[in-house]
């Protein structure tokens, strides 16, 4: 086809009908581009990525600033393309570079282990994928969840997880130790994956300038481990398949291995009935690589001040301005995406505070179009704090308050009620409701119902919760070089009192309950560097989102030095998910008792709304000095958790009065004597 005969055939075509990117349509692909203030965009095909020239194509521009262009033929498919963007707009509302430019609704992409990346985007057809008869995997009621958070490969990477050394992906689908089985082990019936879209791993060598004038001076690892640094929000991340490397300069994602191995790790997951939660960045863009939003469309995707410069009330760089057209429209049908090519059950948004409402209804009405259970949690701040904002809009927000409430915010001037003080702005009424849901119609409340809520005191960000005690209760270790991990991990008496009083807490509270990746052995975060530039070597870490190392890589032969703890963990996972009355019991249902220490709180639940068929009893002791004698009601009491054990069968039967001991909890039931 000559181009005379290809202008026809472009003047034909109504490209209107079809997204951003490229789109396989009749015998040809349609490829389009939302780049406004370009003046001359080329699309060029290459045979191979590591081609730096190849087939040219002007593309044409139609009145709301997309770039069109009809290649005839599908012989490309298996091929890589970019483009090259061109404008006379030489003012800083316009982002330019000489370098090739993929397509930000890639579905794959192809980079160069580097800190610019040099993505292309790879052309791929959608090939027929079988799900073995398996589905979403998600419960009508999100209180019916116990997550657990975890970033992807910290769970297979060390040799304790006894891997096949197959790529992330594939290790953590068959693991001997870590991975699914861990998972199994556990109890836990949901996987909250760090982002796993294709981000900027790489960040600028430390203490080097580069290009554009900047020197890394913050970061000694140069690397983003966690993922919250997004480049393509439908690709999958290429570094954990198969054909990965992790040389330097090496080139990642030649093949599409990462496709199918997600979509087979996520079949694994489901028919262990595991819900596989993806978290998202929506809010920001990776700040240092070839972003492709930065470079088509700087002032319509990002919030921009007066002179165009990125605003950054996400304190990562820059803020994506959600409410313009394209920027919803990238981020509603990467949801819908993942939902329909992967079989995502549910998303959590990180810093969704920056998210529009508009958005934010969008994404629940196209989401819960295609599952009507997705499961939708916010981070309800950046810029904004709006958890009730989100309750309102029937979606799930994690709740900073009962995490503060019971942990504390700062081990060394912010301690909750399991250190044996209250956290700033807490007292006792809302510590009470923290444990009915947080509920809006009572003090420091956030939501409409507890299913909204989702209580945690463990998560990536901050010390791990172990870390949290060990420091709280001897702050002198914030400056001491551990030598052997062991020597912090292991727990002493009081620490794995106050870690026991802990999980019992969160596993009583009403609402969605997570965990994070080896909070059940209290694990610590000692800074590992192999290369020798971080000086903060051997201390406990608290931000550790820039090391693939040790540092984060789950040691599962640590379980063995708090077997007690996650033996612990483990009865509570299957008390909670076998008693209903423990996260979705009616407010009215749950009465505290008044005690002279407002460190003491006691409470029964009547389980009779949740089709529970017992009725519970549970007193939780924050003094770290005294000890309590409670009163118990009426009748024989199994004890199913105490300050040493804990057992879903039971432990034995009480009357009359039970001694709580300091820093330290008691979770009784009692079978319901039907009055008919």
């Amino acid at each position: 086809m000559d181009i005379a005969e290809l202008k026809e055939v472009e003047e034909i075509i109504d490209f209107q009908q079809f997204n951003p990117g490229y789109t396989l349509y009749k015998q040809g692909i349609v490829f389009r581009l939302f780049a406004p203030r370009a003046t001359r965009i080329t699309l060029t095909i290459f045979d191979h990525y590591e081609r730096s020239t190849g087939a040219d194509f002007n593309m044409h521009k139609d009145s709301e600033g997309l770039w069109n262009f009809y290649y005839p033929r599908q012989d490309i498919v298996g091929k890589w393309y970019a483009y090259s963007i061109f404008s006379l707009d030489e003012s800083d509302f316009f982002e330019s570079t000489d370098h090739f430019i993929a397509d930000p609704w890639s579905k794959f992409v192809t980079k160069r282990n580097h800190y610019l990346g040099f993505a292309k985007t790879k052309i791929l057809k959608q090939a027929d994928y079988d799900w073995d008869g398996t589905d979403f995997v998600t419960p009508k009621d999100p209180r019916d969840l116990v997550i657990y958070e975890t970033h992807i490969k910290d769970m297979v990477a060390h040799p304790s997880a006894k891997t096949y050394v197959q790529g992330v992906y594939n290790d953590f689908r068959e693991a001997q130790i870590g991975g699914i089985n861990h998972l199994k082990q556990l109890g836990v019936n949901a996987v909250e994956f760090l982002p796993l879209q294709n981000f900027a791993y790489y960040e600028p060598p430390f203490n080097e300038e580069i290009a554009n004038g900047l020197t890394n001076t913050w970061n000694p690892h140069s690397r983003n481990h966690w993922g919250y640094m997004t480049s393509f929000h439908f690709a999958p991340e290429t570094m954990y398949s198969s054909d990965s490397s992790y040389d330097e300069e090496a080139i990642v994602g030649r093949h599409e291995n990462a496709v199918k191995e997600v979509k087979d790790l996520v079949k694994a997951l489901h028919k262990e009935d595991i819900s596989v939660i993806m978290d998202v960045v929506y809010n920001h863009a990776s700040q240092y690589d070839l972003n492709p939003l930065k470079y088509t469309a700087k002032d319509h995707y990002f919030r921009l001040d007066n002179v165009g410069h990125y605003l950054n009330d996400s304190w990562t760089g820059n803020d994506i301005n959600t409410s313009a057209k394209y920027s919803r429209k990238l981020i509603v049908e990467s949801v819908k995406y993942w939902m329909k090519e992967f079989k995502i059950d549910g998303f959590r948004f990180d810093l969704a505070g920056i998210i529009d409402w508009e958005t934010v209804d969008m994404i629940r009405e196209e989401a819960r179009k295609i599952n009507p259970d997705a499961i939708l949690i916010a981070e309800p701040w950046g810029g904004e704090y709006k958890p009730a904002g989100f309750s309102d809009r029937n979606w799930i927000s994690w709740n900073d308050r009962i995490r503060n409430g019971f942990k504390g915010y700062d081990p060394y001037s912010n301690k909750g009620l399991l250190l044996g003080e209250w956290s700033h702005g807490t007292s006792r009424f809302a510590l009470e409701n923290f444990i009915r849901g947080t509920l809006k119609n009572a003090e420091h409340g956030l939501f409409n119902t507890s299913k909204h809520s989702v209580n945690y005191i463990e998560s990536h960000d901050g010390y791990t919760l172990g870390d949290f005690i060990r420091l709280a209760l001897n702050p002198d270790l914030r400056n001491k070089s551990f030598k052997n991990k062991n020597e912090v991990t292991k727990l002493n008496e009081q620490q794995m009192a106050i870690s026991k009083l802990a999980a019992l807490s969160l596993f009583v509270s009403q609402g969605v309950t997570m965990i994070h990746a080896g909070q059940e052995w209290a694990r610590a975060k000692l800074i590992v560097d192999h290369d020798n530039k971080d000086k903060n070597v051997g201390k406990l870490d608290h931000d550790s989102y820039n090391k693939d190392n040790e540092t984060n890589w789950l040691n599962f032969s640590e379980i063995s030095l708090n077997r007690d703890l996650f033996n612990y963990y483990q009865q509570l996972i299957k008390i909670r998910l076998q008693s209903p009355a423990l996260r979705k019991a009616q407010p009215e249902e749950i009465n505290f008792k008044v005690y002279k220490d407002p460190l003491h709180i006691t409470f029964s639940i009547d389980g009779r709304s949740t089709g529970d068929q017992y009725d519970y009893f549970i007193s939780l002791n924050g003094n770290k000095e005294l000890a309590h004698e409670i009163v118990l009601p009426q009748g024989s009491w199994q004890v199913l958790a105490d300050a040493k054990s804990c057992d879903f069968k039971g432990i034995k039967s009480i009357k009359n009065t039970f001694n709580v001991a300091p820093s330290s909890g008691v979770l009784l039931r009692k079978l319901r004597v039907s009055n008919a």
